[in-house]
C-alpha cells in the first residue's frame, strides 16, 4: 500500500532529490537569491512547525520549507544515509542525537553571532563546543504542584528538590522512572552533578521513599492535577502545557537546575546550503525566538535580548541559574549507567524504600534522643542512601561506556547484567541492615 504523501509533512526518505530531478530543481534555483527549497528534519509537532514554516516562507519568498517528521532513531538512520537522505537541516529536541551525528560527520560548521547568542546559560554550555550545532530553545527541570491539594493538607509548596524528601510529602510525590520517561535521566543527572554523586543518590533515594512511580512524561502533570500527588519532578513544557490547558497546577524551578537545549544544525552535504543557512539564521533571529513565547508553543528562547518583555509567568533562564555548570557531555556519557543504577536503587524496591525512610523519619522525630540512638539513626541513614557504584567508578569512562555499549554488544550486555545482579544483592543487604538498625534505635 503506498505511503500517503503530503507536501509539508514527508514520511519517506527524500530520495526524489537525487539524480536528474535534483539537477533540474537546482537549475531553477537561479530565479531566487536562495535555492527554491530547504528540507528540514524534525520531531517538533505540526502546530509549532506550521507557524515557523509560514513565517520563514514569508521572510524568504520563493523558498519552500519542506518538513520531514522523524523520531530520533529514524532521523539518525536518515541523516547517516548517503547524502543525508536529501536533508538540509536537523532541528529537534533530542539532546543525545546531535553529538552522535556530529561525530559521524553529518554536520558542517556554523557561524553564530556570540553577542546575541552566548551559547551558555550562566556557567552551563548549551552550544556545541566544536561549533557544528547551536541551541534553539531550552527546557528546564522543576517541580509541578497542586496548590489546592497542598492547602487542603496544610502543606507549604516545596522550594527545591531536597524539600521533596521531607516526611510531610510521604506518598505524595510523583517520580518519573528513569528507564521509561525520556526526560528524566538528564533530570537525575543534574541532581547528581549539583549535589555530588553520593549525596545526589542519597537524596534521590530519600525522595523515592515519598514517591509514586510514573512511567510516562505527561503522567506527572496528570497525577498532580488530579490530587493523587501534590508535587512531581518534571520538565517545564509538560507543566506549561497543563497550565495552558486550564489544569489547577503550578510550576517552579528550584534555585539551581539544568536547562537542556533543543538544537539546530546544517548537514555536511546539504543539497540547498544557502537556504539551509537562511533557515538556521531565521530560527535564531530575535523575531523567530520571540515566537517561542506563543501560547501554542510556550518554550524558552536562547537569546537573552528577547526576554526584555516576556509574557507573564515566563522565567528568564539567563537570570536564574547562576553558577551551576551542568555538564551536558558528562550527562550524556553516563545516561545508560544512571538509568541502570536508578532501576536497581529505586524502581526495584519502591515499596521497601518507603517503609525504610518512613521508619528513619519517625526515629529522627522521636523525642529525647540519646547519643546511642542518634548514632544508630545516622548509620541507618547512610546505609539507606548508599549506592553500589562509587563516585570514582562513575568518573572512570570505562563503566559508563560498558552500559552505553550494551545495546549493540552482547558481551557488554552480559557484563552489565552481571553487575546489576551484584548491585541488587548489595542493595538488599544494605537496606536490610539499615532497617534493623532503625528498629534498634526506636524509642
Amino acid at each position: 500500500m503506498p505511503v500517503p504523501f503530503r507536501r509539508r509533512m514527508l514520511a519517506t526518505p527524500l530520495m526524489f532529490l537525487a539524480g536528474a530531478g535534483a539537477l533540474w530543481l537546482a537549475g531553477l534555483s537561479h530565479a531566487w537569491a536562495l535555492e527554491d527549497q530547504v528540507v528540514v528534519v524534525t520531531s517538533y509537532p505540526e502546530e509549532m512547525t506550521g507557524r515557523y514554516e509560514q513565517a520563514f516562507e514569508k521572510a524568504n519568498p520563493g523558498v519552500d520549507l519542506r518538513i520531514v517528521w522523524k523520531h530520533a532513531r529514524d532521523a539518525h538512520t536518515l541523516l547517516t544515509a548517503p547524502g543525508h537522505g536529501g536533508a538540509d537541516v536537523y532541528w529537534t529536541p533530542s539532546l543525545g542525537s546531535f553529538p552522535a551525528l556530529r561525530d559521524a560527520g553529518v554536520f558542517r560548521p556554523l557561524t553564530v553571532d556570540r553577542t546575541a547568542l552566548p551559547g551558555r546559560i550562566g556557567a552551563e554550555v548549551i552550544a556545541d563546543p566544536q561549533g557544528t550545532y547551536e541551541a534553539f530553545e531550552v527546557a528546564g527541570y522543576g517541580i509541578i504542584t497542586n496548590p489546592a491539594a497542598l492547602a487542603a493538607r496544610g502543606l507549604t509548596p516545596p522550594a527545591g528538590w531536597r524539600d521533596l524528601a521531607q516526611p510531610r510529602f510521604a506518598g505524595l510525590v510523583s517520580l518519573p522512572i528513569a528507564s521509561q520517561v525520556g526526560f528524566s535521566p538528564a533530570l537525575y543527572e543534574s541532581l547528581l552533578q549539583d549535589e555530588g554523586w553520593d549525596a545526589g543518590w542519597a537524596m534521590i533515594g530519600e525522595i523515592a521513599g515519598n514517591a509514586r512511580p510514573i512511567t510516562s512524561g505527561g503522567q506527572v502533570a496528570d497525577s498532580v492535577q488530579t490530587g493523587e500527588a501534590v508535587a512531581g519532578l518534571t520538565i517545564d513544557f509538560f507543566a506549561k502545557s497543563a497550565i495552558a490547558n486550564g489544569q489547577p497546577v503550578a510550576f517552579a524551578y528550584p534555585p539551581r537546575t539544568a536547562f537542556v537545549p533543543a538544537q539546530v544544525a546544517i548537514t555536511a552535504q546539504a543539497p540547498h546550503p544557502d537556504a539551509a543557512k537562511a533557515f538556521v539564521d531565521f530560527v535564531l533571529s530575535a523575531d523567530a525566538q520571540s515566537m517561542l513565547f506563543h501560547p501554542d508553543i510556550r518554550r524558552s528562547p536562547v537569546r537573552p535580548d528577547v526576554y526584555a518583555a516576556p509574557p507573564a509567568g515566563q522565567v528568564n533562564p539567563f537570570a536564574h541559574n547562576g553558577d551551576f555548570a551542568y555538564d551536558i557531555a558528562l550527562g550524556l556519557a553516563r545516561t545508560a549507567l544512571v538509568v541502570a543504577l536508578f532501576d536497581r536503587v529505586v524502581t526495584e524496591r519502591l515499596a521497601d524504600t518507603a517503609v525504610l525512610w518512613q521508619a528513619i523519619h519517625a526515629a529522627e522525630a522521636a523525642p529525647n534522643p540519646t547519643p546511642e540512638r542518634t548514632a544508630l539513626i545516622a548509620r541507618a541513614r547512610a546505609l539507606a542512601g548508599w549506592v553500589p557504584v562509587s563516585a570514582k567508578d562513575a568518573a572512570d569512562p570505562a563503566l559508563p561506556a560498558l552500559f552505553a555499549g550494551r545495546r549493540t554488544d552482547p558481551d557488554a550486555d552480559a557484563r552489565a547484567k552481571a553487575l546489576e545482579a551484584t548491585w541488587s544483592v548489595q542493595l538488599a543487604a544494605s537496606r536490610a541492615e539499615a532497617l534493623a538498625l532503625i528498629r534498634q534505635a526506636a524509642p
